[in-house]
């Protein structure tokens, strides 16, 4: 199950069903199930709950794919955005995660896409 948000009116879809981070996690705890999960998409986590590291080092075992966004913008990843990426990706280091971070990536107006793009990745890169 992924997370959206239910503040920015051009993010909300019909697809996916929570917007609330403990309302996804208990449908997770409830079902008993190892197959049911949440994708962890910062950018609507900190939306709607902030607290994004805490929050995911707390529900780690019910995370299976995580993705990563500028917030506000939805752009880059970069120091003109409110998440400091470098700590988080640390912290996803840390956690022992071995799956694929997910940068749902679109550059900022007057930016080199592929310059961009490369500092998002060595940003992650930890």
């Amino acid at each position: 199950m992924e997370i959206t948000n239910s503040k920015v009116a051009a993010d909300q879809r019909t697809d996916q069903v929570f917007d609330r981070l403990a309302w996804g996690f208990d449908v997770c705890k409830r079902t008993g199930s190892p197959r049911v999960k949440i994708v962890y998409d910062m950018y609507h986590v900190q939306i709607m709950d902030g607290d994004v590291t805490r929050r995911m080092r707390e529900n780690f075992d019910l995370i299976c794919h995580i993705h990563v966004a500028g917030v506000p913008t939805r752009q880059e990843i970069d120091d003109t955005q409110e998440l400091n990426y470098r700590f988080i990706a640390n912290a996803i280091a840390d956690l022992g995660y071995t799956g694929y971070v997910a940068h749902e990536y679109r550059p900022g107006p007057g930016r080199d896409p592929l310059k961009s793009l490369e500092q998002c990745f060595q940003i992650m890169n930890v």
